[in-house]
């Protein structure tokens, strides 16, 4: 399907907005809550606040890398945008949803695509209570953290904490902590999407948690509550043979 109304936006690299002006001077531009599809300029940090922009409006996004790793991202071409757009194939992810409760009792929430982390704030090593749907599963974790991802973002911050790649449409969450020192070979969970994960924080004055959504920091957390958010729906749009199932399999023989 031809899509007529464009709506180009860019990361504030020169790059990226070198490429917006091109872009939008050949395909025309409209503000992105008249369009049929946004397409987004710069790197997988810039899609995700892109994602997160337009949550709101029920439009694809399709991305052109113009960042650094571009893993939610395509090539950059700017000759057959119109036939790329056309044949472009949906992947639909929802983000988690985190409610975090701090020391002076305040609630804070916020959306997360990729996942949501607790790092130690401190010297010391962090203190964990772990419960997942209202079951208390492990009594105590030492770690430098841990964190809680979507199949998105399973090659994000949670490959890189040795956690697991999970397909897309597999329904599954990955429970993954950093730096386990008790127990010591504890390397996390698969957890289903429906479940509901809670943190606690053990001893928060003397070994103090932030926490962290796509980039949202809340800082001294008490108790952090993470759960899939079935409500919200990201269309991301990539070339036929190069979606995320496809990414999310070659990233694991890379």
């Amino acid at each position: 399907m031809r899509r007529s109304r464009i709506a180009f936006v860019a990361s504030p690299v020169p790059i990226a907005q070198e490429a917006r002006l091109q872009l939008a001077e050949r395909y025309g531009d409209v503000p992105p809550a008249d369009a049929e599809v946004i397409v987004a300029l710069g790197g997988d940090g810039f899609m995700l606040q892109t994602l997160h922009g337009t949550q709101e409006l029920d439009v694809p996004v399709y991305g052109m890398n113009r960042g650094t790793v571009g893993f939610l991202m395509n090539e950059f071409h700017a000759d057959d945008l119109q036939e790329r757009l056309s044949e472009a194939e949906a992947e639909v992810i929802n983000p988690l949803r985190m409610t975090a409760l701090t020391a002076d009792g305040a609630m804070h929430e916020a959306l997360a695509i990729n996942e949501v982390s607790l790092l130690r704030a401190g010297p010391q090593a962090a203190k964990l209570k772990i419960t997942v749907d209202g079951k208390l599963r492990m009594q105590e974790l030492v770690c430098d953290g841990a964190l809680v991802a979507t199949p998105a973002g399973s090659t994000a911050y949670n490959y890189s904490a040795h956690g697991p790649i999970l397909p897309i449409g597999s329904d599954v969450l990955a429970l993954t902590a950093m730096a386990a020192f008790r127990p010591r070979r504890w390397r996390g969970a698969l957890l289903p999407k429906s479940a509901v994960v809670r943190f606690d924080v053990i001893n928060p004055a003397k070994r103090p948690v932030m926490a962290d959504a796509d980039g949202k920091s809340v800082r001294d957390v008490v108790s952090v509550e993470i759960r899939s958010e079935p409500s919200i729906r990201h269309r991301i749009l990539f070339d036929p043979g190069h979606g995320l199932e496809e990414r999310l399999i070659r990233e694991q023989f890379a």
